[in-house]
């Protein structure tokens, strides 16, 4: 009996597994976290907002010289956070409600991450309870009486989106998308139920409570004042009609503050709620998403420009005074064997050591001064499609010092560009492809171009053709063999919203939005046929293929991996869901750089490619796991391990009964021998199992510990 008890605890302890991501074959090996900041909660002079992933907490006491106190790592973008007393609660994009203690702003710490089935947008706290907007499930009402332990009392469902939270009294004011204000009564958490409606016009974005009255910030509604004096009959008392799309709104004294978007700031004098009139407005090149205020200062959360701090002591003439930069939204990725080389949307080109893929490090930041859509790396020479700028061309021999050499202004929309010889091809929107001559990187010129008829994303350049991602209008196949003067041989109608192409042989990967994946015959140029298709779950942005496997950028659905060795029927045998949007994709033997949006960058591991590649070379030998030494110990004891190549690791003790009593690894780790050194002077004398999980494996060992 007590030996099939051993045995039953053995199958036991390798079959604990904690909780995994949304992921198949994958390993997330390492990330790059910051991104864009869409929200923001300010107490006294301390800002807490979001930095792509991260949750930033930043003093600015000295608005112009704003320090930072601490950041911690969320499991996706915020969109919403509410601070209350020692904790932030936070609304991550990644479907969760985090909380966060940071009664020591230096070191704030994960207590609990509550998963929702729903997308997070935002959270309002009262007393126990965290009540959290989500798309799609409406509004969830969470007991975080206890903070480690948060747990769902109720959902209530509204009509509309539920994109924004706030709660007076015994009343949650919902901003319910194109479905306007939702008043629910929460007096009982068990049993939520609309009190009034009131249907804003536009789409409800956020909302804040003041007095006897609601103000919603409605998108293109603007602003919208409603009377809640009777919740059961919510009234229209006035509103005001911004330039923008007001996104958010707060309101302090007589003036509400709402974020525009395109057209930043706007202060309302609201002390006639009948006929508000703006006072004063404060314009940002980027959008403004979130604003709070504290004291004479309005907090904006601005997208790819950061953190944005107002002096708004005078309503008729804010002035800016302060700021801190967060990174922007990752829309393309490159890399070769030491570097990743990613086109951020509003911050420009990002160039980042990926020699040691698990702790990726920046190495410099270049503001091209646009909205970056793509990069290619070509020798010396890095070429950036700079949004409506055009192509930079950016000299990366020094990665830590890279500088401007060459620009070339283009008309339209430039979105992709890719290096064949001496000449650059850009997809460049309405606008086509064009074709630009690089042979002096410091003067290039226009050669050609070709009108491609709607809306050119993507180019792929193989010998003489290029071919051109289209939108609308599919792949389109371009004879390039004269440069000035490119003509169109041939061209697919996929049906769908083309965003991204590469090639491979005979073959056209399409990445089709909407439509997913389609594989197109290309060995008649002038009669390309559709070999398969794959409709992936997401928006495919982008394509990369490596061997038998194509990897998919697939917008809100992470990466998708589809096995292409018959082209005729491919199948997704993978996937990893990122925190955020997936846009662009690149690969380089087992490893696969995802550009996330908002949410940084992925280098995630291919399980079904173990160790093969430049960054993820095996060693000899295999996966093992050697008996502790010495044993019996007392009271510390060394184990020993062989890992063939880079995957995640656990290295855990257990009691008998099972319970986990020390972690000594829980990460990801490069290939090799590892020594670890366990001291159980803690522990009662007695027998202990440890165990070893890995991608390659599981092995458990039984050692004593003999005081």
């Amino acid at each position: 009996m007590a030996r099939l008890k051993i045995r039953f605890l053995i199958v036991c302890l390798i079959s604990l597994w904690s909780i995994a991501p949304a992921q198949n074959n994958t390993t997330l090996i390492g990330r790059v976290f910051d991104g864009p900041c869409s929200a923001v909660n300010v107490t006294g002079n301390i800002a807490y907002f979001g930095n792509g992933s991260y949750l930033e907490i930043v003093d600015f006491s000295n608005p112009a010289n704003p320090v930072e106190l601490g950041k911690i790592i969320l499991p996706g973008s915020i969109y919403g956070l509410t601070v209350r007393g020692s904790y932030v609660y936070i609304a991550a994009s990644s479907n969760d409600l985090c909380i966060i203690d940071v009664s020591d702003p230096a070191n704030p710490i994960e207590t609990a991450v509550y998963n929702t089935s729903g997308f997070v947008y935002g959270v309002a706290v009262r007393g126990n309870y965290a009540y959290v907007a989500s798309i799609g499930d409406g509004l969830r009402i969470i007991d975080i009486s206890d903070p480690a332990n948060p747990t769902e009392m109720s959902t209530f469902s509204t009509s509309g989106d539920v994109l924004g939270v706030t709660v007076s009294g015994i009343y949650a004011y919902v901003a319910d998308g194109s479905d306007g204000l939702r008043i629910i009564n929460i007096s009982d958490p068990l049993h939520p139920t609309e009190t009034g409606f009131f249907d804003t016009g536009g789409i409800a974005r956020k909302v804040t409570v003041n007095g006897i009255y609601a103000y919603v910030a409605d998108s293109n509604g603007g602003l919208r004042i409603i009377d809640i004096s009777d919740p059961a009959n919510p009234t229209e008392t006035g509103f005001f009609d911004t330039s923008g799309s007001a996104y958010s709104v707060a309101v302090s004294g007589n003036y509400a503050y709402v974020a525009d978007k395109d057209d930043g700031l706007r202060i309302i004098n609201i002390s006639n709620p009948a006929n508000p009139t703006e006072t004063g407005f404060y314009d940002l090149v980027n959008y403004s998403f979130f604003v709070a205020i504290s004291g004479s200062y309005a907090y904006l959360a601005c997208s790819d420009e950061g953190l944005r701090l107002i002096d708004i002591s005078n309503p008729a003439n804010p002035t800016e005074t302060g700021s801190f930069i967060t990174g922007g939204h990752n829309m393309g990725v490159v890399v070769n064997s030491s570097f990743a080389y990613i086109a951020n949307f509003g911050v420009g080109l990002r160039i980042v050591d990926i020699s040691n893929p698990v702790n990726p490090i920046e190495t410099s930041l270049f503001n091209t001064g646009d909205y970056v859509q793509g990069v290619t790396v070509n020798g010396n020479y890095a070429y950036v499609a700079n949004g409506s700028s055009g192509l930079s061309i950016i000299d990366i021999s020094d990665p830590v010092a890279p500088f401007q050499t060459g620009f070339f202004a283009l008309n339209s929309w430039a979105r992709k560009v890719v290096v064949n010889g001496m000449y650059a091809y850009v997809a460049n929107s309405t606008e086509g492809l064009r074709i630009i001559d690089i042979s002096d990187p410091a003067n290039p010129t226009e050669t050609g171009f070709f009108d491609t008829g709607s809306h050119a994303w993507d180019v792929a350049v193989r010998d003489t053709l290029a071919y051109v991602a289209d939108h609308n209008d599919g792949l389109r196949i371009i004879n390039i063999s004269d440069p000035a003067n490119p003509t169109e041989i041939g061209f697919f109608n996929t049906g769908g919203s083309t965003r991204g192409v590469t090639i491979n042989d005979t073959l056209a990967y399409v990445a089709d939005y909407s439509d997913g994946l389609r594989i197109i015959n290309i060995s008649d140029p002038a009669n390309p046929i559709e070999t398969g298709f794959f409709d992936t779950d997401g928006s495919a942005y982008s394509v990369a293929v490596s061997g038998t496997f194509a990897y998919v950028a697939d917008g809100y659905a992470g990466l998708r991996i589809i096995n292409i060795s018959d082209p005729a029927n491919p199948a997704e045998v993978g996937f990893f869901d990122t925190g955020s949007d997936a846009r662009d994709v690149a690969t380089i033997g087992s490893l696969i750089y995802v550009a996330d949006g908002s949410d940084g960058l992925y280098i995630i591991q291919n399980d079904l490619i173990l160790g093969i590649g430049d960054n993820s070379e095996p060693v000899s030998g295999k996966f093992f796991l050697q008996q502790n030494f010495p044993n019996p110990f007392n009271p510390a004891t060394t184990i020993e391990y062989q890992i063939p190549h880079i995957t995640h690791v656990e290295l855990t003790v257990f009691d008998l009964l099972g319970r986990p009593v020390s972690t000594l690894v829980k990460s990801v780790q490069l290939p090799g021998v590892y020594t670890i050194r366990f001291n159980g002077l803690e522990l009662p004398s007695g027998f202990y199992y440890y165990r070893l999980k890995t991608a390659s494996g599981n092995s458990v060992r039984k050692m004593q510990l003999l005081k």
